[in-house]
């Protein structure tokens, strides 16, 4: 069992004119201990731009600017620039942010070579309206809670909102020479491959959309993300894969709930999920993240690493920044374990069926389903102990029969 620390609230709202109202969903980069800490600041009326801060280890302020560091500039963004990701990759940092103009939610980016100096390239998400967007989601033959968000977002802010895109950003590694960009279309993760920020045209996206569920890496699976989920801090290299940390909404007679997961990446093929948590990693427990802007939010973005323990800076109430800690170990074996504990139930499901008419030898089994005998013992020892098989020894071999 994996467990959380929760270490304390670390930014607050202040008296300045831009984050008089909140501070939330921060960005780390890690430069040795030494960390540079990227948020959303929003003064009153919900105007948001990015503020800055530098620590000297996971929880130490060392400097706090009293400006933002990114501010609306462009008709895109008027009403915010929010939510920043940040990824370095062959020299440079790639800064994704939503830009909100107050009716529309859309990707864009910005580039620094030093953390200081920023030069935005404006949005590179598809400028679609939901009506045009659906007529793609029906090529792509989608599962129907695509248009719950379609119906959602033309009741909520009107008919020709544009499709909403949010937590973005690129794996600090390139692919067969390609980007890969996460991103969100409701209420899956994707992720989609290409060469050059320039592709990303009208074009680009309308093909794309065509076979959008090709390009799922993770959906909805269990009770707490029942509405949808969303990529939260940018991916961290482990010798296990690349472990992504994400949020999840459940819906709830009280409203929703924002949780805290983790998932497990393969390092060649971040499609294929190594393991997954079925429980959430964190949820609003506190206070603190219970009650604020919007209450029962936990909202995961930024992490960094100092000896076995992994600090996570997350959004709490969208009102105020914490930080949450664990075992970055055992957070590797919880999630290892967890796919282990699907596979192991998967195949002790083969077993029953296999052992229903007839009685089968273990060696038997092994040539069927070729699998290793550690493997199929620890199966043939789950069914054992839901009363599901009987098991005896015959001429140094084992025989397995289920019980009906």
């Amino acid at each position: 069992m994996v467990i959380v620390r929760r270490e304390r609230v670390l930014l607050e709202a202040t008296g300045n004119e831009f984050e008089n109202q909140a501070v939330l969903n921060p960005t780390v980069v890690q430069q040795g201990d030494t960390l540079h800490m990227f948020y959303r600041a929003v003064k009153e009326g919900n105007y948001s731009s990015i503020g800055y801060c530098k620590l000297e280890g996971p929880l130490n302020i060392v400097e706090r600017r009293n400006s933002p560091i990114l501010f609306p500039e462009h008709d895109y963004e008027i009403h915010g620039t929010e939510d920043p990701r940040i990824v370095f990759l062959d020299g440079t940092y790639y800064m994704f942010y939503t830009a909100y103009d107050g009716r529309n939610a859309l990707i864009a980016y910005a580039t620094s070579k030093d953390l200081k100096n920023w030069e935005k390239h404006g949005i590179i998400s598809p400028k679609m309206r939901y009506d045009e967007a659906g007529d793609f989601f029906r090529l792509s033959k989608l599962k129907e809670r695509y248009y719950f968000f379609i119906s959602y977002y033309k009741d909520v802010v009107g008919e020709d909102v544009l499709l909403w895109e949010k937590d973005s950003f690129i794996i600090p590694k390139k692919f067969n020479n390609k980007f890969a960009l996460f991103h969100r279309v409701l209420p899956d993760i994707q992720i989609v491959y290409f060469d050059d920020f320039k592709d990303l045209t009208t074009d680009f996206w309308k093909d794309y959309l065509k076979t959008l569920g090709e390009h799922v890496v993770i959906e909805p699976k269990f009770g707490y993300e029942s509405r949808n989920i969303g990529a939260g801090a940018p991916l961290i290299e482990t010798d296990r894969g690349w472990l992504m940390l994400y949020h999840s909404v459940e819906d709830s007679n009280k409203g929703k709930v924002y949780h805290a997961s983790a998932a497990l990446l393969d390092k060649n093929d971040p499609f294929k999920v190594i393991g997954r948590l079925k429980k959430p990693l964190f949820s609003p427990i506190e206070d603190f993240e219970k009650v604020g802007d919007v209450n029962n939010v936990v909202f995961p973005t930024g992490t960094a690493i100092f000896g076995e323990r992994l600090y996570i800076y997350y959004g709490a109430a969208d009102k105020r920044i914490a930080v949450a800690s664990v075992n970055l170990h055992k957070l590797l074996h919880e999630l290892l374990a967890s796919e282990v504990e699907v596979g192991i139930g998967f195949l002790a499901g083969q077993i029953y069926n296999l052992t229903i008419k007839e009685e089968q030898s273990l060696t038997h089994l092994q040539n069927l389903l070729h699998q290793n005998e550690k493997v199929l013992l620890m199966a043939i020892g789950w069914l054992t102990r839901e009363n599901k098989v009987l098991c005896r020894f015959d001429s140094d071999d084992l025989f397995i029969r289920s019980i009906r």
